[in-house]
């Protein structure tokens, strides 16, 4: 890298990416706060436990996307490979010992009091690798055969695993973010069908496959809402939440549904928090910034000109913005419970880590697409001799000598 080019001045789609995300970091560390100090309180720790543990994360969080944005391309590619396996590894630890079972899913690694999320790194290192591969047989993409393999072993093998634990929400958000890097890869409509119809199928048979996502989905189905107190509590309360707001709110930290009343209130529903405690008007900004958050991957993507960077910043934006869109229609009632986050503002390290990093990934390619269309308008630029010839650079001189 160049010292110079660090200290240039970065693009207008680099500082939305940033911008963006700092507003959604921030706007979900307070909402953390105010969902999470009542149930904190209650199991008998600090009311600012999650916010303050929420906050240690963002402090790394936050320097490692800087970070992972001056990282060159170039050396993402080099070790996409290493990062999928890596990733994968570690996403077999959830069948050992070190597994933690979380709402009947076997997708955490606890190691002390100190719990992960592996999948969230599957997902990061699916994306870089997406990236490598398809980029590597651009000239190839037309064959079947060759979008096949090693696409499907690979990231359809990382996927299993994860279904393997049970997290049929994750595995969803990870299938879209393949069939993302695909679709932006240029690969034909056509070649996608049959396998998102075969997927589609499997994800039917394994969502009933469990007892209690069974009962969610004929609960959603019904739509009687019936069973109040068992499988529908945490729907119910939620949409009570949301109506609750109003226009304007309730005011910030003063929601009702938080004293216990909603389940997982910092995490999975926390966009239920935000409607009760700011109201229509906290839910349509929450909608906007994820709407300024896609629009900035649009432009990125258009700015580039390389197959990897069009397929990661392509992927990035599907996992980020479909897990939002599942997120905010399971609150609102459009699906049924599928417990996925809301990114960037739900509690969660694993998942804000991951997040960050990946938006990272995207800065660094917003910041290469700018170096170079400054290197394309400067060589544009450059003047030419008067016989309309290139003009030649003539040679310095130091002390007399030609150099």
């Amino acid at each position: 890298m160049s010292l110079g080019e660090v200290f240039t001045a970065e693009s207008s789609n680099y500082f939305l990416l940033l911008g963006t995300t700092l507003f959604l970091v921030l706007l979900g560390l307070v909402m953390v706060l105010s969902s999470s100090s009542i149930d904190s309180f209650t199991a008998g720790r600090d009311f600012f436990s999650v916010f303050l543990k929420q906050g240690l994360f963002a402090l790394i969080g936050i320097p490692l996307m800087l970070v992972v944005s001056r990282i060159p391309i170039r050396v993402m590619k080099k070790w996409a490979w290493v990062a999928i396996f890596v990733a994968v590894g570690v996403q077999l630890l959830v069948f050992t010992p070190l597994g933690d079972e979380v709402g009947g899913n076997l997708n955490w690694i606890a190691i002390g009091s100190y719990t992960f999320q592996p999948s969230e790194l599957v997902k990061l290192a699916l994306v870089v690798w997406m990236g490598a591969i398809l980029a590597k047989k651009e000239a190839l993409l037309g064959n079947f055969g060759h979008v096949v393999i090693p696409v499907l072993p690979i990231a359809g093998g990382a996927i299993l695993l994860v279904l393997l634990g049970g997290d049929l929400g994750t595995v969803m958000i990870m299938a879209g973010l393949v069939f993302g890097a695909l679709f932006f890869a240029g690969i034909k409509l056509r070649m996608l069908v049959v396998p998102m119809i075969v997927g589609a199928v499997l994800a039917v048979i394994v969502a009933f496959t469990s007892a209690s996502r069974t009962e969610r989905i004929m609960s959603f189905f019904s739509g009687t809402n019936a069973d109040y107190e068992g499988v529908d509590w945490q729907a119910q309360h939620g949409e009570w939440a949301l109506a609750g707001g109003g226009v304007f709110g309730v005011g910030l930290g003063n929601s009702r549904a938080k004293w216990s009343w909603l389940p997982a209130a910092d995490n999975d529903y926390i966009f239920a928090i935000i409607g009760e405690e700011l109201g229509l008007v906290g839910a349509i900004v929450v909608l906007l910034l994820f709407i300024a958050l896609a629009l900035a991957f649009v432009r990125i993507i258009r700015s580039s000109r390389d197959m990897f960077s069009k397929v990661v910043t392509g992927a990035v934006m599907v996992w980020l913005i479909g897990q939002a869109f599942v997120n905010i229609a399971v609150v609102l009632g459009v699906l049924p419970v599928l417990g996925v986050p809301l990114p960037l503002i739900s509690s969660g390290g694993s998942a804000l880590l991951t997040t960050l990093a990946a938006i990272g990934i995207v800065l660094a390619i917003a910041r290469e697409n700018a170096v170079t269309s400054a290197r394309d308008a400067r060589a544009f630029e450059a003047p030419a001799a008067p016989s309309g010839r290139p003009a030649v650079p003539r040679p310095r001189t130091v002390s007399g000598r030609t150099r």
